[in-house]
């Protein structure tokens, strides 16, 4: 999503109520829209490259279906070490490029994608079962990695950004899947229905004038918050058996996070005996790296080098 901006409250106007009123009839409508919107995001244009951080590259169309694919950019360097970065919603692979700068200077082979309708990558018009498509990006990207590029024996850890950690773990509930380590900014959170009002809350979801007030607002609130769990179709949270339970996880949040609370994500991580809680001193929404640097650095790489040895 667009950066958050913080808000103030106001006193609607009688003017702005009768036309709140007057658009109840359509609110059920765009809270459907903000939902489809959420997970189809509008494209933004490419705001950076490897190359601008002195990272070697190489491009890649990865196939998920027939003429289909996923834009990746790999960057090698341990054969036997690999991290493979996600992004944030309506944003794209080039949002991690200054995580996939420190993790290659540590020696990590990085690989960072768009998940599918964003950045480069293809579009994926369907309305339902979004959360099993959005995990399945993350499946055939490691699955190709390991197949087709050379990485069969490496350990491998994908690191999510808000949404692609929700799609990150929802991935290892498929079968034939596993991962040796998972590095989660700004989520997930516990539930998913508090996110989306969050989210629009944030203004990192378009809310003309015409619903910004009661009576048409909690319309269009409760109808996102219902049909974006719809669309998604994933039992949340995941189970804390099987892979769950062994597989090393880092979970780090803003203090300051007004999207994903550090609260919502403490509540989700409690699931997991092995998973390991780092709160980002001043840090806001997905900005812990700009916050603190070197400090978040050391709380990644520290991780990465004990969960993948």
């Amino acid at each position: 999503m667009p950066e958050p901006r913080q808000t103030s409250a106001r006193s609607p106007s009688v003017g702005a109520r009768v036309l709140s009123a007057a658009a109840l009839p359509i609110a059920p409508l765009y809270g459907a829209s903000l939902a489809y919107l959420a997970f189809h995001p509008r494209r933004r244009e490419q705001r950076g490259h490897p190359r601008d951080h002195g990272l070697p590259c190489t491009e890649l169309k990865v196939p998920f279906a027939a003429r289909k694919h996923l834009d990746a950019w790999l960057c090698p360097g341990s054969p036997e070490k690999v991290v493979v970065l996600g992004h944030s919603m309506a944003t794209a692979k080039d949002q991690g490029l200054r995580h996939a700068k420190f993790l290659h200077d540590a020696g990590y082979t990085v690989c960072l994608f768009d998940h599918r309708n964003h950045g480069a990558s293809s579009d994926d018009r369907a309305l339902f079962g979004l959360g099993d498509r959005f995990a399945g990006d993350v499946t055939t990207v490691v699955s190709h990695l390991r197949a087709q590029r050379g990485y069969g024996s490496a350990r491998i850890a994908f690191y999510g950004f808000s949404f692609s950690c929700f799609s990150s773990m929802w991935a290892l509930t498929h079968d034939g899947f596993d991962l040796d380590a998972l590095v989660c900014d700004s989520g997930p959170g516990h539930d998913v229905p508090p996110l989306l009002r969050k989210y629009l809350e944030a203004e990192a979801l378009p809310l003309p004038a015409l619903f910004k007030d009661e009576p048409s607002r909690s319309v269009v609130v409760q109808t996102l918050c219902a049909v974006g769990p719809a669309m998604l179709r994933a039992q949340w949270p995941p189970p804390a058996t099987g892979k769950f339970a062994k597989i090393p996880l880092l979970f780090m949040s803003g203090e300051h996070d007004a999207i994903v609370p550090p609260s919502s994500v403490d509540a989700l991580a409690e699931r997991y005996a092995q998973a390991e809680t780092h709160i980002l001193p001043g840090a806001e929404h997905l900005l812990g790296l700009e916050t603190d640097p070197e400090g978040y650095a050391s709380v990644v790489l520290d991780f990465l080098e004990r969960a993948l040895g």
